[in-house]
């Protein structure tokens, strides 16, 4: 008898009972073969229902532990079973899901391991990118659409700033000023504080000048790092990614976020931003048959580290209302402890790397993880940090929605490319996809930067209008005195008119001969003296 022939019933006892664990009667998701004793039980697959999907999970582990492998192994069963999928792809090499695997003596001997029958397939992909920063269509939201709340986390504001910020978002919607982009907040913000806006800052209970001044250098310390393409229009409609392919098949929406790895903050908040508009627009469906959209939210401590109290409260409450609306949220992170415990007791689907024990850090890590997980056969303190690359504990809801028994697990390989695809036929998938000519191009509308703009213009062209007219009123007003003064000057003296008289003109030319006269004999004297001797 092979081994991928074993029945249950073989197994040891204990192993057994693990095993029927996981014997669903409905569709499911095939994650790999028990492991008991070191030997791998193909006859004792373990699985996730398909309905389950929807309750939330959890993928956790060590760097190089294969987190990436398992989240695209589940991305691709997912995608043949018609369920859209959404993954981050922080390090740039998710998208060989779009393309066929390549069989190797690794893969075939992993597939005999654990009972598969391995065949290479690509799966259909939509590739996106933040602001349009690296290859992708461009997602971008708008700040309005955004939110102080997350505003404040990728500006790195604290708590009252984050207050503030809430404030001026209600001045700008209270004024009818659209937060398309940064320029218009910025421009909101440098009004409240101008001369002219002050008074209007005095309106907003709370908000000083000195915050204010604050939230200004922020947005544009965030602008020059070239991130400000990630916010204005057309703003991105989360629906796209609840998209089917042609044949059936669920599309498998890839995030390409190395061009802005050296971001997390804003990466991880804006993936918070995508699951919050999704919360935001789809209808209550209740439980379902098999999810709308599985999200995987890689890197999810980034998204915890440093997070105000409202902040981890809207995505408490996000994740915890978004299951009735059919979308499942798997979080991906290295232990449990970079999650908070709100959060965390909203996971029902554990799959757990191995984790190393190298530093006393290490180590109190592996005990609060290995206390999330109900008890156990196994000693989970020594299976974890024991576990090979590609092998997991796993725990998963049963149809029932009860908790299944824990099991160590030997992962199936996927059946797509592991590994990046060429950026050429990424850059060909991407300019492919019927989505880039609605979202490639950015467009700048009026909004509360051309609005404020337009009022500065008119409120100066008025102060010019008000300085000419009062200067022409002032000029009206003078007028008459003026010309009451030239006329005075003008109307001749006494002096002036017998001087300008016609008899004393012709008196003055008889003086003024005989006056030169005078002159010239003074001058040429001796001529003249010299001639009355003669």
């Amino acid at each position: 008898m092979s081994a991928s022939e074993e029945s249950v019933e073989e197994l040891p006892e204990a192993a057994a009972a693990i095993a029927a664990g996981y014997a669903f009667d409905g569709e499911a998701l095939e994650l790999g073969a028990l492991l008991w004793d070191g030997r791998c039980h193909p006859g004792a697959p373990v699985r996730i229902p398909l309905p389950m999907l929807n309750r939330h999970g959890l993928v956790a582990g060590a760097t190089g532990t294969g987190k990436t492998k398992t989240l695209q192994l589940i991305a691709e069963q997912l995608s043949g079973q018609g369920v859209p999928v959404f993954l981050a792809d922080i390090k740039g090499d998710v998208s060989g899901i779009s393309a066929p695997g390549e069989p190797g003596e690794r893969v075939r001997e992993r597939a005999g391991q654990v009972g598969q029958e391995w065949a290479a397939s690509g799966f259909p992909c939509a590739f996106y990118g933040l602001g349009g920063i690296g290859p992708g269509i461009p997602l971008r939201a708008t700040v309005t659409s955004f939110g102080p709340v997350l505003l404040s986390k990728v500006l790195e504001l604290n708590r009252t700033q984050e207050q503030s910020l809430g404030l001026i978002f209600h001045y700008a919607d209270a004024k009818g000023l659209e937060l398309v982009d940064l320029k218009d907040l910025r421009a909101v913000v440098a009004f409240l504080v101008s001369d002219e806006g002050k008074p209007e800052l005095k309106g907003l209970g709370g908000l000083s000048t000195a915050t204010a001044g604050v939230i200004l250098r922020a947005i544009t310390a965030f602008e020059q790092q070239g991130t400000g393409g990630f916010f204005g229009e057309p703003e991105f409609d989360t629906a796209e990614f609840l998209r089917t392919a042609p044949d059936g098949r669920g599309v498998v929406s890839v995030l390409e976020l190395p061009a802005v790895r050296d971001k997390p903050q804003l990466f991880s908040t804006f993936l918070m931003w995508l699951l919050a508009d999704l919360f935001h627009d789809l209808p209550e469906v209740g439980d379902v048959e098999r999810p709308k959209l599985v999200f995987f939210f890689d890197e999810a401590h980034l998204l915890f580290d440093g997070a105000s109290k409202a902040f981890l409260d809207a995505v408490t409450q996000t994740v915890r209302l978004i299951r009735s609306k059919g979308v499942g949220v798997f979080f991906v992170t290295q232990t449990p402890k970079d999650v908070p415990g709100d959060v965390l007791a909203q996971l029902g689907n554990r799959v757990q790397h191995a984790l190393r024990a190298f530093t006393p850090d290490d180590a109190k890590a592996l005990k609060a993880t290995v206390r999330t997980f109900p008890k156990s056969a196994y000693d989970l303190e020594e299976v974890l940090t024991g576990l090979g690359t590609g092998e997991a504990v796993v725990t998963v809801l049963s149809e029932r929605g009860a908790p299944t028994p824990v099991a160590v697990v030997r992962l199936r390989a996927p059946v797509s490319l592991m590994g990046p695809v060429e950026p050429a036929a990424l850059a060909a998938a991407v300019e492919a996809s019927p989505l880039y000519g609605t979202y490639a191009t950015a467009v700048d509308r009026e909004s509360a930067y051309e609005k404020l703009t337009e009022a500065q213009r008119e409120a100066e062209a008025a102060a010019e209008r008000a300085a000419r007219e009062a200067e022409e009123a002032e000029e009206a007003e003078a007028a008459p005195r003026r010309r009451a003064e030239k006329a005075e000057k003008e109307e001749p003296s006494v002096v002036e008119k017998v001087v300008g008289s016609g008899i004393f003109r012709s008196l003055a030319r008889s003086v003024g001969t005989q006056l030169g006269r005078e002159i010239s004999r003074s001058v040429f004297g001796t001529a003249r003296t010299s001639r009355r001797r003669r």
